[in-house]
């Protein structure tokens, strides 16, 4: 694949997702390394969703250490079971966080942020590394969020060792 999206700007969330996941097999197909494939689904749902913040935190040495990502700045390690990420390495689940404000113990790594999901990547049934999704709009995630977003979990998933 060319290291280009072909997306139509009319498409709604769903239309996006499903023009997006066969591209992105297509673009992480024979490439060994986990990192850069990392890189570029990040890249390729910031640019194609418009997200805020996406980026990794993988699990190392009992803490989740930020990885790639697309957006500004971040907070670079996050201890298990704090904030929403490290709540869903502990609960090994995703969650969606409609205000982040509400959430108990968010860690505001930008004030900008106001709602989020993240999604476990688990390999023998440990969490290898979350997939966080940031918006700056209030309740901009759901239940189309989750389904196709785990479609993206379930291809890193297959590129684990």
């Amino acid at each position: 694949m060319a290291e280009e999206l072909i997306l139509s700007a009319s498409a709604n969330k769903e239309e996006r997702y499903k023009a997006l996941i066969p591209q992105l097999e297509s673009l992480v197909a024979g490439e060994p390394d986990l990192i850069a494939n990392l890189a570029n689904i990040a890249a390729a749902l910031k640019q194609t969703m418009n997200f805020f913040w996406v980026g990794f935190y993988l699990v190392k040495n009992n803490q989740l250490v930020l990885g790639p990502f697309q957006g500004p700045v971040a907070c670079t390690r996050i201890a298990f079971g704090k904030g929403v990420c490290g709540t869903s390495w502990k609960e090994k689940r995703t969650i969606i966080v409609p205000n982040v404000d509400e959430f108990p113990g968010h860690i505001a790594c930008n004030s900008a942020s106001k709602s989020e999901i993240v999604l476990p990547v688990i390999k023998n049934n440990e969490v290898f590394l979350v997939l966080d999704v940031d918006s700056d709009k209030l309740n901009d995630f759901d239940t189309v969020d989750e389904r196709e977003l785990d479609k993206i979990i379930k291809m890193i998933e297959g590129m684990i060792v």
